[in-house]
């Protein structure tokens, strides 16, 4: 999932990335108003959390700016202020969720999931399809009782193209939500596929896999 951190305090923005990162929230980092709204014009983001106090402008602002052009975003409010008024304010204003400092950061990486899940419309803690389930917190996929080795890429994989079941990716978001860059050319968008094909291959060793399609010419979906 890539994400963007906006916050103007150095060490806490880097404690969240060093963390998110491990956890497959690949961080873009910015400190300043300025310096967010520029990655927000060149970057599609899966989240992006917003400190309300920036140095040069604020967040309520920058997030009403971010709405309307990372229309599958997702947002949280990270803020020093606990005044109720300022909760309710970012979430009238389009944010799924509110953190005030201090906050744990496995709190932080529960909040996000729990958005995830029902945004997507998954009420449950793991994921059920085709005889599979998958836990996100545990980076666990079973069979039943049996677990399944994937590699963190394909786990990646799989666990996005569930988030957005029922609807076409290409490889392209693929590269850029998963492993937080762009492939520019087909050769290394075929690494892509390389993955698809391993998650194909593992999952299809214990039961049929033709829920997950590959759509020709555009990319892969999940229907379940």
């Amino acid at each position: 999932m890539r994400t963007l951190v906006v916050e103007d305090q150095l060490d806490l923005a880097e404690e969240i990335k060093s963390y998110l990162d491990k956890e497959s929230f690949h961080c873009d980092l910015a400190q300043t108003y300025a310096s967010a709204s520029e990655q927000l014009a060149i970057n599609k983001y899966d989240f992006i959390l917003i400190d309300l106090g920036l140095p040069d402008g604020d967040g309520m602002d920058l997030l009403q700016e971010a709405k309307k052009t990372q229309d599958t975003a997702l947002f949280i409010i990270i803020t020093a202020r606990g005044e109720v008024q300022d909760k309710v304010t970012g979430l009238l204003s389009g944010a799924d969720d509110y953190l005030s400092k201090p906050f744990s950061l496995l709190e932080l990486k529960a909040r996000m999931q729990a958005i995830l899940r029902r945004k997507s419309g998954w009420t449950e803690s793991t994921f059920s399809f085709g005889g599979f389930t998958l836990d996100p917190q545990s980076r666990i996929v079973k069979f039943k009782e049996q677990v399944i080795d994937l590699t963190k890429k394909e786990f990646d994989l799989l666990h996005f193209l569930l988030l957005h079941r029922k609807k076409v990716i290409n490889r392209y978001q693929l590269a850029e939500h998963i492993w937080g860059e762009y492939f520019e050319d087909d050769h290394q968008s075929n690494f892509i596929d390389v993955h698809v094909k391993n998650v194909r291959k593992k999952l299809g060793a214990f039961a049929p896999t033709d829920w997950l399609e590959t759509v020709r010419g555009v990319g892969y979906r999940i229907q379940l």
